[in-house]
């Protein structure tokens, strides 16, 4: 909803991904008003410096000028080396007070500065190293709405690039990438596997095709992946599923083999909550998919983001 001036606004915050930006204005770690816009950092109105100045006038240029004193925060692939400008990544364990600590300024173009939040990086010995930016700023709004999962807690994050990440004593101490999305996009999109999709895409799923795909993915053996993937093409030619069901079945397939080894990473699930934060339905697909593998989320959020540059915002003094 519209801000008015019996609520003015504390902070302007940034959501700044990869195909869209969103901004906030905030006032007691709630949103007054949602901006959103297609200007992403790979669809800037131009390109450099001057495309991102010109994406943020666009969408927040007459609340700068309304509010000259408002500090201005901003996560997301805004800090990546091909943002606006590049803050560095942070090791785990890392919490909302070491991004605070690593933040960089940027000049906004419209006098105040941004204070951008830094991703971050896990890399230890034996294991693969793996990076975030955005997500971090989730998982630190869902903690400041509840504490209680700062003892201990596994939070699912799906998407292009889903994540599951632990946290211990209100650090996220590891964490998991899984390129699910991003390949079942490759998949449909740029192999074979969909010259039998249908060229209008349906809009209701096939939930008995996605079973099958997590089926497949529960009863697979070491190195199925790519044959059962090769299925996708071979059900439809066969004829045992219809050319329409088989985006929901490599869906189910691609999902379950993530959740599978999701799972054996994260061990007694059953300790700790586990928390579903993203796109509602997107999180209800993999809430479905986790049922079907005995498991149900203790919990599911939508985009914590605005929450958690609101509590970047207070570590790094902005705010009180």
């Amino acid at each position: 909803m519209p801000c008015n001036d019996i609520s003015p606004p504390a902070l302007l915050a940034l959501d700044w991904g990869t195909s869209s930006l969103r901004a906030f204005l905030m006032s007691g770690g709630e949103v007054l008003e949602t901006r959103q816009s297609a200007h992403g950092i790979q669809h800037l109105p131009v390109p450099g410096v001057p495309g991102f100045e010109t994406a943020f006038a666009g969408i927040a240029g007459d609340w700068v000028a309304k509010w000259p004193g408002l500090p201005i925060v901003a996560s997301g692939m805004v800090g990546s080396a091909q943002g606006w400008k590049e803050a560095p990544y942070v090791r785990c364990p890392a919490d909302i007070q070491t991004l605070a600590r690593q933040h960089v300024r940027v000049a906004s173009g419209l006098g105040p500065d941004i204070l951008i939040a830094p991703g971050v990086l896990f890399d230890e010995p034996d294991c693969l190293p793996d990076v975030m930016r955005g997500e971090e700023i989730q998982i630190a709004g869902a903690l400041l709405n509840h504490p209680e999962w700062t003892a201990r807690a596994c939070m699912v994050l799906p998407g292009t690039h889903s994540k599951w990440a632990y946290i211990e004593n209100g650090k996220l101490v590891r964490y998991a990438t899984y390129l699910t999305g991003e390949l079942f996009a490759v998949l449909t999109q740029h192999s074979i596997l969909g010259r039998l999709l249908p060229a209008e895409r349906k809009t209701d799923p096939d939930p008995a095709a996605f079973a099958l795909g997590l089926a497949t993915a529960k009863r697979s053996k070491p190195g199925d992946l790519s044959h059962q993937i090769f299925g996708t093409r071979t059900l439809g030619l066969s004829g045992r599923l219809p050319h329409a069901s088989l985006a929901d079945y490599l869906s189910g397939l691609l999902i379950g083999h993530e959740l599978i080894s999701g799972m054996a990473e994260a061990g007694n699930l059953s300790a700790m909550p586990l928390v579903m934060i993203g796109a509602p339905a997107l999180c209800q697909r993999y809430t479905d998919a986790l049922e079907a593998f005995g498991r149900r989320p203790d919990a599911m959020l939508d985009n914590t983001a605005a929450v958690g540059l609101w509590d970047f915002a207070l570590a790094a003094g902005l705010i009180k």
